[in-house]
């Protein structure tokens, strides 16, 4: 297995309100419709309307290889949350680290663990990199108050 790690984001919020709204998945459900739709590239579109989301369970749509279904596998409050992928042709997880830095404020990181042949390391751990860095971004995006 492989990890990728964004960088350490700093939260607005204390650790307890950002494990809060993240924990459920269903939060994430409002945030995908508030998101400007200048804002998705033309050719992702179809894809981002199509995700579904249950408390427990995200699905990306995949392209030709399927949907791609993350299950919350481990939650320990207020500083990790868990997904596993199912049924895809890979072993993979994603891990949010949530880290309490005062009353106001915390940090996180997302680590996506991924288990990859050797061979295909040096041609697709950029762009898993570059994911793990987008997961980053977008947690520093997201309103916690």
């Amino acid at each position: 297995m492989s990890i990728y790690s964004s960088d350490k984001i700093t939260l607005n919020a204390p650790a307890t309100a950002v494990y809060d709204k993240l924990s459920n998945l269903e939060n994430l459900q409002g945030m995908l419709h508030k998101v400007p739709a200048d804002k998705i590239p033309e050719d992702k579109r179809q894809m981002f309307e199509n995700i579904r989301i249950t408390q427990d369970t995200i699905e990306v749509p995949g392209g030709p290889m399927g949907n791609l279904l993350f299950r919350v596998t481990e939650r320990v409050a207020p500083s990790l949350i868990k997904l596993k992928g199912e049924g895809i042709p890979i072993e993979m997880s994603l891990v949010l680290h949530i880290v309490p830095v005062n009353d106001t404020s915390s940090s996180a990181n997302v680590d996506i663990d991924i288990n990859i042949p050797a061979m295909l390391k040096p041609m697709i751990g950029g762009q898993i990199q570059k994911i793990a860095n987008q997961f980053g971004e977008v947690l520093g995006a997201i309103p916690f108050a």
